[in-house]
């Protein structure tokens, strides 16, 4: 996997105010930790971040370039980032140190590829998983994985075990899961058409009951 270089600077407030006044200045708060260091505050580009990080698909490694010395070049996994409910803009980034001699558990993306036989038949692809999670070195994390489909017949499926891994690669599960099926089309019923009146032959009304007569 490449690792991005992205610069970062540590910062001492880590309240809602300096977060605010952060994004307001262009900056993104976050925040680097891991089982060896105590957690310190960053702060980030935002248009630097935006632009590198930002939009990317799944797992992914980045080497800071800092003034401080405590910061330059440690090697981190953008563990989890926080957006705005409306602008989608990126307002905060989790970053976990990692030790590149050490595995390391992670999610990795799935991409169904091919156009499955039991579709061109007329059923649905339906995945069913869209992630799975893999056990790897962290130079060895995989951006995502491709499931060929085209093979799959109207009632087949993709399990877990039948992914072949990247060397170095392990897939982390418990059960044997389906990734990905081709169902049945829906069929729906058609309504029951009323019975077309015979020729020659009058419709006789439905009987009703006559009126019972009132005591005056």
């Amino acid at each position: 996997m490449e690792t991005l270089e992205i610069s970062a600077d540590a910062r001492e407030k880590k309240n809602k105010r300096d977060a605010k006044r952060l994004l307001r200045n262009g900056k993104i708060p976050g925040i680097l930790y891991g089982p060896k260091m105590q957690p310190v505050a960053l702060e980030f580009n935002k248009r630097e971040f935006s632009s590198r990080i930002a939009g990317l698909e799944g797992s992914h490694l980045v080497r800071l370039k800092s003034a401080a010395a405590t910061l330059a070049d440690k090697v981190a996994l953008v563990k989890d980032m926080q957006y705005h409910p409306i602008s989608g803009d990126v307002i905060h980034a989790d970053l976990y140190e990692v030790d590149l001699t050490a595995k390391i558990a992670v999610h990795m993306p799935l991409h169904f590829v091919g156009k499955a036989a039991g579709v061109v038949r007329g059923g649905i692809l339906q995945p069913i998983i869209r992630e799975i999670e893999v056990e790897c070195l962290p130079l060895d994390i995989p951006a995502y994985f491709d499931v060929d489909v085209s093979a799959l017949d109207i009632g087949d499926s993709v399990h877990i075990e039948d992914l072949r891994m990247p060397e170095g690669v392990t897939a982390v599960y418990e059960s044997n899961l389906a990734l990905v099926a081709v169902v049945p089309p829906t069929v729906e019923e058609a309504p029951v058409a009323a019975a077309a009146p015979v020729e020659g032959v009058e419709a006789v009304p439905a009987a009703t009951e006559p009126a019972k007569e009132t005591e005056s």
